[in-house]
């Protein structure tokens, strides 16, 4: 869709240590495959290059919109062929995202056990895999959902390799914002899947993500901004200080609560909606200023405990959208 980036997410796993010298071994002659490549890590190598951990989160995001979009129950093979789509295309970005960062990621800790890195799968193998799923997600979309759908994948495609992890990643401390917005896109196009058209209400849902995204993944670039800072990717936690990073997290939280209280005001939404936004919301602000209050007394030893908010933003979006998906029928 690209049902990815975002969300360019990083629901990853850290491995447990020596992972760079492995890495840079196995990337000393690009393109050479290690001796033994049996069928079964292949094809698990394969699977990696889709990050289904983070296809997971954003199918979150796609179903329920089509539930709100339908207010009831959409057509089971239209929520079967959109997932589907949705996950080629979403596999697709990320393979070629992993193609294209392949030389950093061989110096990072949490990314020196990725397919490309270890040699499992050649640089060659995952171009041609991310643009095969790329290809086949947009004609599957297109013939099996609507092209509109179609379209909108293939651009959330396009701008999160492009955009995000060719022009603004390893060029500005705001990469994540904007970038971000390829990982709202299953918003749109779980709506546009059911309705083949637009809705104020999936701009508004749009919204929510993309002012979730920066503070959902700030909190692990601050745990992790040694690996970014080793490989000159200037995330807004290695160029500014923990105080500036949780005074915007602070901020964007607030304007992402204000805006998913948006949807009962405007009659997308009702009262079973509104007050699980309000809970959430308020134990997402909670939290926020909690890591805020910490990293003003980090020169007191206070450790800082940031990966509390980053587990706690993944709970935060699954309650929010499966409350999405549930307020039709209590309506």
């Amino acid at each position: 869709m690209s049902l990815s980036g975002v969300c360019v997410t990083a629901v990853e796993s850290r491995p447990a240590g020596g992972g760079t010298s492995h890495a840079l071994k196995a990337m000393g002659e690009p393109g050479t495959s290690p001796v033994h490549r049996p069928f079964g890590a292949r094809a698990k190598a394969f699977v990696a290059l889709t990050k289904p951990r983070i296809i997971e989160l954003l199918l979150i995001t796609t179903v329920p919109v089509m539930f709100l979009a339908e207010q009831g129950v959409p057509d089971l093979w239209l929520v079967l062929h959109t997932c589907f789509a949705g996950y080629l295309s979403a596999g697709g970005a990320n393979a070629l995202n992993m193609y294209i960062d392949r030389d950093i990621d061989a110096l990072m800790d949490r990314t020196s056990q990725r397919p490309l890195v270890t040699g499992m799968v050649s640089p060659r193998e995952g171009l041609v895999f991310g643009l095969g799923l790329g290809v086949v997600s947009t004609l599957w979309f297109g013939l099996f959902v609507n092209w509109l759908s179609a379209w909108l994948a293939l651009g959330a495609l396009l701008f999160y390799v492009v955009v995000y992890t060719m022009i603004l990643k390893r060029r500005t401390a705001q990469n994540i914002v904007w970038g971000g917005i390829a990982g709202c896109m299953p918003v749109l196009i779980g709506w546009s899947s059911v309705t083949n058209s637009m809705s104020w209400a999936a701009v508004i849902l749009f919204l929510v993500i993309f002012f979730w995204t920066p503070p959902h993944y700030w909190p692990l670039s601050m745990r992790v901004k040694e690996d970014y800072a080793r490989v000159g990717v200037p995330m807004l936690p290695v160029v500014a200080s923990n105080r500036v990073v949780a005074r915007q997290i602070v901020l964007y939280s607030w304007v992402m609560v204000a805006v998913s209280l948006l949807l009962q005001p405007l009659g997308y939404t009702g009262w079973f909606y509104t007050a699980v936004a309000l809970a959430t919301g308020g134990w997402w602000l909670w939290e926020a200023h909690a890591l805020q209050h910490r990293a003003r007394s980090g020169e007191t030893g206070t450790k800082l405990k940031e990966m509390r908010l980053f587990h706690w933003s993944i709970t935060y979006v699954s309650l929010l959208f499966v409350a999405v998906a549930v307020d039709p029928f209590l309506r």
